[in-house]
């Protein structure tokens, strides 16, 4: 993968970290700022994933970031609101990420 689609590809799931984020303060405060800068950065995660989409297609860039934002979420709801996951929900992360490390996986190394 081109380094310049992964940057892209960690660049949206960070700004989608963000934009979920605020929307778990905007449904426990209800601040309508946050509702906005949210919605704000959805549509620019999305502007991200069109590069992505482009360079590696739908299927893959969409098992990708599913991934990537898999991981974050774990990290941010550990590190920022204190949640731990079960270790059923740890191995789903792990099997998430080597099913989606097969997918990717350059087919030329296979052989």
């Amino acid at each position: 993968m081109n380094p310049i689609v992964l940057l892209c590809l960690a660049a949206s799931t960070g700004v989608f970290m963000v934009a979920n984020s605020l929307l778990k303060i905007y449904a426990t405060k209800g601040y309508s700022l946050t509702l906005l800068i949210s919605l704000a950065c959805f549509c620019l995660g999305n502007y991200l994933m069109v590069r992505v989409m482009r360079e590696n297609g739908l299927g893959l860039a969409l098992a990708l970031s599913l991934v990537f934002q898999l991981v974050a979420v774990t990290i941010i709801a550990f590190v920022v609101f204190g949640k731990r996951p079960s270790g059923l929900q740890s191995a789903e992360v792990v099997l998430g990420i080597a099913s989606i490390s097969m997918i990717a996986w350059p087919q030329g190394w296979a052989s």
